[in-house]
C-alpha cells in the first residue's frame, strides 16, 4: 500500500473505463429462473467466456448458487471449465469433430452429437474402449443450423440398441422464442415432444432463456438459460431479471465548442448551440459499436453523468467518444469523473437497440480493456 492507498484503490484510479459484474444478481438470476422450472432441472449456458464476463469467475459463482449442468461451445471452453468444475456436468453444444473423442473422454465432456456421422464415431470410439461414455442428440425441429432431421431421429430410435454408448440427453434448439407468439415455436414444440417421446428413459431439453420464460410446456427435464442469467431480456420487449453488468468510462476533457462546429470524425454532428462536451476514455477498441454514435440526422446512445442522461455527440471512435453535458450545471463534472453507458438507469437491452443489435452480441464484445470488477459472489 502506497500512501494509504490500496492496490485494488489504486487500479480504480488508474482505470479508463470499469466493466462491474455483480456475480451476486447473476446467482439470484439463477436461482429465481430454477424457482420458475419447479422440477425440471436449470443449467446454465456459460459458452464464449460466460458471455464475454469471465468464465472463471462465473462459473463458480453459479456452481455456488446450485447449478450442476453447464453448456458450452466449444471443447477448448469445456477443457477450459473442466479445470474450474472438476464435479460439473459440462454439454458441449457443437458436438464432435473428428478425432476428438479422446479429448472428450479424458476431460469428462459431453458432446451434443447432432449428425450421424458424429454418433457413428462416439460409438465407435466407447466400443473400441469398452466404455459407455454419455453424450447428447441434438435433434433439428425447424432451426435448420444443428441436428438430426426428424427421419434421421426416427431411424436412431429403430437402431438405438445397436449403440455403444447411453444417450444422456435429448436436446433442440429454439429458433424464434425471443418473438413472443411466433408460431414457429409452438411448431418446434410439438415437433420436439411427438420425437423425444420414442427415447422416453433419456431426459429432455428444449428451453433457452426465452423458452424458460415461456411456460412450462417448453421446461422438460432441464431448462439452458443464458441471457436471462446475464441480465439481457429473453423476450423482445419483455422484463429482464436483475441487472448483471455496469460499464463506465472516465472523464478526460471537458471542452466547449461554438455552435455551428462539427464534433469527431467526419464532424457528424453539429453543434446546435454553445455547447460543452465531455471526452470520454472508451470507443470501439472497447467494444462500443460505432453505431451507437450520434449525427445531425439520428440521435445516438446516452450517458449517465453526474446523476442525469446526457447525449452523445458525434461518432464514436478507437478510443474516445463524446458527451454532450451542456445540460448539467458548471463544474458538475470534472475531469477523472465516471460516465456510465450501461446501468445506473440505462438498460443493457436499450443500450444494444441504440447499437441496432442485441444484448447478446453486446456482452461478447466487451474489450479486455477495462478493469474488470467483480461484486459479490
Amino acid at each position: 500500500m502506497m500512501h494509504g492507498i490500496s492496490p485494488e484503490e489504486s487500479a480504480l484510479r488508474e482505470a479508463p473505463s470499469i466493466l462491474t459484474i455483480d456475480l451476486s444478481a447473476l446467482a439470484e438470476n439463477w436461482r429465481t429462473l430454477s424457482r420458475k422450472i419447479g422440477r425440471s432441472e436449470c443449467a446454465a449456458v456459460v459458452k464464449a467466456s460466460a458471455y464475454g464476463l469471465g468464465i472463471e469467475r462465473v462459473a463458480p459463482a453459479l456452481w455456488n448458487a446450485g447449478a450442476e449442468t453447464f453448456f458450452v461451445a466449444h471443447l477448448s471452453e469445456g477443457v477450459r471449465l473442466r479445470e474450474i468444475l472438476p464435479q460439473a456436468v459440462i454439454y458441449v453444444l457443437n458436438g464432435l469433430l473428428p478425432g476428438t473423442a479422446p479429448t472428450f473422454a479424458r476431460s469428462q465432456l459431453r458432446p451434443a452429437l447432432g449428425s450421424t456421422p458424429e454418433i457413428a464415431e462416439w460409438s465407435d470410439f466407447c466400443a473400441a474402449e469398452k466404455v459407455d461414455l454419455p453424450a447428447a442428440i441434438h435433434l433439428d425441429t425447424g432451426m435448420h443450423r444443428l441436428g438430426l432431421s426428424v427421419d434421421e431421429t426416427l431411424r436412431l430410435a429403430d437402431t438405438r440398441r445397436l449403440l455403444a454408448f447411453t444417450p444422456s440427453l435429448m436436446m433442440s434448439h429454439l429458433a424464434c422464442a425471443d418473438e413472443k407468439g411466433n408460431p414457429a415455436t409452438e411448431r418446434q414444440l410439438a415437433v420436439f415432444t411427438d420425437l423425444v417421446r420414442r427415447f422416453p428413459d433419456v431426459p429432455a431439453s428444449l428451453a433457452n432463456s426465452a423458452g424458460t420464460m415461456t411456460g412450462q410446456d417448453y421446461h422438460f427435464d432441464l431448462v439452458r438459460p443464458g441471457i436471462a442469467l446475464y441480465g439481457g431480456a429473453p423476450i423482445g420487449g419483455g422484463q429482464a431479471l436483475n441487472p448483471v453488468v455496469k460499464l463506465q468510462a472516465r472523464v478526460i476533457q471537458v471542452l466547449t465548442a461554438e455552435r455551428g462546429e462539427g464534433v469527431g470524425y467526419g464532424g457528424a454532428e453539429h453543434t446546435r448551440r454553445e455547447t460543452r462536451i465531455a471526452t470520454l476514455s472508451l470507443g470501439y477498441a472497447d467494444g462500443v459499436f460505432r453505431s451507437v454514435g450520434s449525427s445531425d440526422a439520428r440521435p445516438g446512445a446516452a450517458a449517465i453523468i453526474a446523476g442525469r442522461r446526457c447525449p452523445l455527440i458525434g461518432r464514436v471512435s478507437m478510443d474516445l467518444m463524446s458527451v454532450d453535458v451542456t445540460e448539467l450545471p458548471e463544474g458538475a463534472v470534472e475531469r477523472g469523473d465516471l460516465a456510465t453507458l450501461i446501468g445506473d438507469g440505462i438498460t443493457l437491452d436499450a443500450f444494444a437497440a441504440v447499437a441496432g443489435t442485441i444484448s447478446y452480441e453486446i456482452l461478447t464484445s466487451l474489450g479486455h480493456r477495462h478493469l474488470r470488477r467483480y461484486l459479490g459472489g
